[in-house]
């Protein structure tokens, strides 16, 4: 028989059991009173017969009407009493036919409503779309009865199941039916006989439910894929703006809204507008925050705006949902979502929109933590370039002015002595004024999110040859992928080494070279005077600003090496090595 779809509308209902015709008295009510009654009867009866039979005018007569009588009478009495016990028992037997199918469909309908129930709790705690199929098909033969179940889902994801008497694949003779999936995909159930129209209404309840599992997976999915993509995008975002607007952009696209807003609070606690964008577009600067983003600060917990409240934070809004960032001790700010429809934003939607809030809460408190270690860099670098300035290039120049004034005094006594200081005051100069150049190189700065690190490696190490009259050669090779911090690390290690050479090392080459693999090496190498690095260890440059045990400590830190090699008249050799991230 070939595979046929069956719907709703091609079943024949089948037509009920014929009710028993209505009684006016229960059968059990009428056999008591016979009972009672009849014998009563009887024995009238007799009395009245025989009284009768007595009258009669001969013996013959009254043998006659004896043998009339009692036979007539008792299988009359038999005949009836029988039919009344034939139906009594045929009533009952039929009583008890109906509750036994009763029962039998009870039974079915409970096992169908406990798989029902199963499958519904296993579609709930599968983890993933392909597990959801997986036990939405098995669920779909266990509760059917079906051979065989196949579910296709929309994205070219399927599942198959087969019943416990199908051994091997189905046969072109199964009655096939087939059902569309709530939001894409088709559930088909393979019969050896054709289903009934109470099969295909439980077909169509299963498929719903299957339905609503899928979604709800989906759903699943793409929240923890919205989660890890903000993760990977504020990781190491610094940027404090850059950082909210990817935040609440991923927030916004979650939900299909079109307004955002983020209130950092400031030093003082006070809430002010870091980031916002709406139709009318992007918008920065420190304004207070509406009367809304307060009171979900104060709430502590995300809150729906009404009609008002919501116009105040974007004027084209007609409902907004506000979450607060908060770390364990204070408020971080508060991020507010708006749109121009007034039913844009639902509860299930919270709890996923407070897991975002709660990852911007810790990407904010890394970048603020990021800005104030750079402020502290800078003042440490200010204090350190003032130290430099004072102990070295000034005092070379009012070394030089005192050589001047000997100078004055002597050019007309001794002019050769004084041409002497002058050639010595005129070298003394031109130093300070190459190792004025050589920090202003070193401490200019560079943008390493603009050109990446291998770039901005290229065109330092370029810019350092002709800076410093020196040979200079650049060798990569491999992938390389570092977080920025990492990058930023590298990058110094490469400017304090070349800064060491250009100081120290009388070198007339330097060759700098870069490998990717499973962990990033560098190398920096000098054909210079070389020293002794057990003598300078602890010592902090002049123009770079940061010894060897600096940068050792801070390779270390990120899980790498960082080692030197040199001996006087053999040049020097820097290494350093990071994971790749």
């Amino acid at each position: 028989m070939p595979d046929s779809a069956v719907t709703p509308t091609t079943q024949k209902k089948a037509p009920p059991r014929p009710a028993p015709p209505p009684r006016d008295v229960r059968l059990s009510n009428r056999i008591r009173l016979i009972r009672n009654v009849l014998p009563v009867i009887i024995v009238l009866v007799v009395i009245a017969v025989e009284f009768g039979i007595s009258q009669l005018p001969s013996r013959q007569a009254e043998l006659t009407a004896h043998l009339l009588f009692y036979g007539l009478l008792g299988p009359l009495v038999t005949f009836f009493s029988a039919e009344w016990i034939a139906e009594g028992t045929r009533a009952r037997e039929l009583a008890e036919l109906e509750l036994r199918e009763l029962y039998a469909q009870l039974s079915v309908s409970h096992s169908r409503l406990a798989g029902m129930q199963e499958l519904m709790r296993d579609l709930a705690e599968a983890p993933d779309l392909g597990a959801v199929a997986e036990v939405a098909a098995r669920g779909a033969v266990s509760v059917t009865g079906a051979t065989h179940a196949t579910l296709t889902v929309a994205g070219g994801l399927s599942a198959s199941a087969r019943g416990e008497t199908l051994l091997a694949a189905p046969s072109a003779d199964l009655h096939a039916l087939c059902v569309d999936l709530t939001g894409g995909g088709k559930l088909t159930l393979h019969f050896e006989v054709p289903p009934s129209l109470e099969t295909v209404e439980l077909t169509q309840a299963l498929a719903a439910e299957i339905g609503n599992g899928l979604e709800a997976a989906h759903n699943r999915t793409l929240d923890l894929m919205t989660l890890y993509s903000v993760d990977q995008s504020i990781r190491a975002e610094r940027n404090m703006r850059r950082l909210l607007s990817r935040v609440t952009r991923n927030m916004a696209a979650r939900l299909g809204v079109d307004s955002r807003a983020a209130y950092l609070s400031d030093q003082d606690g006070v809430l002010r507008l870091e980031y916002a964008q709406d139709q009318r577009g992007e918008a920065t600067g420190g304004s207070p925050a509406p009367a809304f983003a307060h009171r979900v600060a104060q709430a502590g917990t995300p809150l729906f705006a009404d009609r008002t409240e919501a116009e105040e934070v974007f004027p084209a809004a007609r409902s907004a949902l506000g979450i607060p960032m908060r770390d364990e001790n204070s408020l971080i700010g508060v991020l507010v979502l708006g749109d121009a429809n007034p039913d844009a934003f639902q509860e299930t939607r919270v709890p996923l929109m407070a897991l975002m809030a709660g990852q911007a809460s810790l990407a904010v408190r890394n970048a603020r933590a990021y800005l104030y270690s750079e402020e502290l860099a800078i003042s440490d670098e200010r204090a350190r370039i003032a130290r430099e300035i004072h102990d070295g290039v000034a005092q070379s120049l009012a070394f030089a002015a005192l050589k001047l004034d000997i100078v004055g005094r002597q050019l007309r006594r001794n002019p050769d002595r004084a041409e002497e200081e002058v050639k010595a005051a005129s070298t003394l100069l031109r130093e300070q004024i190459r190792e004025v150049r050589r920090s202003i190189f070193a401490l200019r700065p560079i943008d390493l999110e603009r050109y990446g690190l291998l770039e901005t490696v290229r065109r330092y190490v370029a810019d350092f040859g002709e800076q410093n009259s020196m040979k200079t050669a650049l060798e990569t090779t491999g992938e390389i992928h570092l977080s920025p911090g990492d990058e930023a690390v590298v990058f110094r290690i490469v400017q304090e080494s070349l800064n060491n050479v250009a100081k120290h090392s009388r070198a007339r080459e330097v060759t700098v070279c870069i490998h990717g693999g499973e962990r990033v090496k560098l190398r920096v190498e000098d054909d210079g005077q070389g020293f002794n690095p057990e003598l300078v260890t602890g010592r902090v440059s002049t123009a770079g600003g940061l010894g060897l045990l600096q940068m050792r400590e801070r390779v270390e830190a990120r899980g790498g090496t960082y080692r030197v090699h040199s001996m006087p008249g053999q040049g020097t050799v820097v290494e350093a090595e990071l994971p790749q991230t």
